[in-house]
């Protein structure tokens, strides 16, 4: 099993071309000054400023650029800059503190106003998939964020039909509590990865996942488990479904892949590796799911634990956006593309 695991990984690195930039010449990275609970801080520091509406200059660089589900816009009063109302909620953080990005899945609690909604509705929770740039003044520079809100109709509407298959994303996700220990926990130092391993095992997930055959490369641990927007999605064999929701037929993550996503994603583009954590064995995306023959495009943000060169755990956030879509960070032709770019 190990041979096969590092003869797939091989192929994959040499497909990929990704650099190695964990060494130089035999030089050894810059000491960052900001470390991973540096980094972490800032997730907290943001969405509280998120929830306060202040965009202070201690805090961001005045030239910060913002999107939210690929759209830029002005921060301080848009998207969910206008609605949150507290920051509490979950979290789950990749820290990449040799390109000073961090990544993070996590709730906050928004309300929706009278002028979209009819009556004011009671705060409710929104999964936000999120990346931070921290630039060498200390400050955001860079804001990128998904946000999936709960189904709402307009007016005093309470009655329309959702078309999301997902229960409200926000609340099943911070139902999950606290994250799962095992992203906390070191990898044995002889047992880690390289930088460019990770990235290149992650995107194996969606190699393997757009136009499958049932026949790919699927690099899953025997007890993989996947969590999409707080709902099991797919699960070792004798796994307790009890704990959480799960959608549709639970199979285990290879046996799915091998079974039931044959041809289901018709592409898999705008890949973007924006946060890695040799340490921990973590890797986080963001890209868009193509359903062609339907028109149909999800928006993901998603985070892989790597251990002996398998993905152990799965976790995301997601939204349907307008088919097509791209991140607001990429070219035409990088959003158009299906290769992996590392976000540095």
């Amino acid at each position: 099993m190990l041979r096969l695991i590092a003869m797939g990984l091989g192929a994959l690195l040499a497909a990929l071309a990704i650099p190695a930039a964990a060494q130089v010449g035999g030089v050894p990275p810059e000491e960052q000054s900001c470390q991973r609970e540096c980094l972490e801080g800032y997730v907290e520091s943001y969405l509280q400023a998120m929830a306060e509406g202040n965009v202070s200059d201690a805090l961001f660089a005045r030239t910060v650029r913002f999107t939210e589900n690929g759209v830029e816009l002005p921060l301080g009063n848009e998207g969910l800059w206008a609605t949150t109302s507290s920051a509490q909620g979950y979290r789950l953080v990749v820290s990449d503190v040799e390109t000073q990005q961090v990544a993070a899945l996590a709730t906050v609690r928004e309300v929706a106003g009278s002028s979209a909604a009819g009556p004011d509705l009671e705060a409710e929770p929104v999964g936000v998939a999120l990346r931070l740039r921290i630039d060498a003044d200390g400050r955001i520079s860079e804001i990128e964020q998904i946000a999936a809100r709960p189904e709402r109709g307009l007016g005093d509407s309470s009655d329309a039909t959702s078309t999301n298959p997902f229960p409200a994303i926000g609340a099943a996700v911070e139902a999950l509590g606290e994250p799962w220990e095992g992203y906390l926990t070191p990898v044995p130092e002889s047992e880690r990865h390289t930088r460019a391993e990770l990235i290149a095992i992650g995107n194996a997930y969606f190699e393997g996942l757009q136009r499958n055959d049932g026949q790919g490369y699927y690099p899953f641990s025997n007890d993989c488990l996947r969590i999409e927007n707080g709902v099991i999605a797919a699960a070792p064999a004798g796994h307790d479904l009890a704990d959480r929701p799960a959608f549709g037929t639970i199979l285990e993550c290879r046996q799915q892949f091998e079974e039931a996503l044959e041809g289901v994603v018709t592409g898999v583009r705008d890949r973007r590796s924006v946060a890695v954590d040799p340490e921990r064995g973590l890797v986080f995306a963001f890209g868009f799911f193509d359903h062609r023959p339907i028109n149909w495009t999800w928006q993901i943000g998603e985070l892989f634990k790597v251990e002996n060169g398998e993905i152990t755990r799965i976790e995301a956030i997601f939204i349907r956006s307008p088919y097509g879509m791209c991140s607001g960070w990429s070219t035409y032709s990088q959003c158009r593309s299906e290769e992996i770019q590392e976000v540095r």
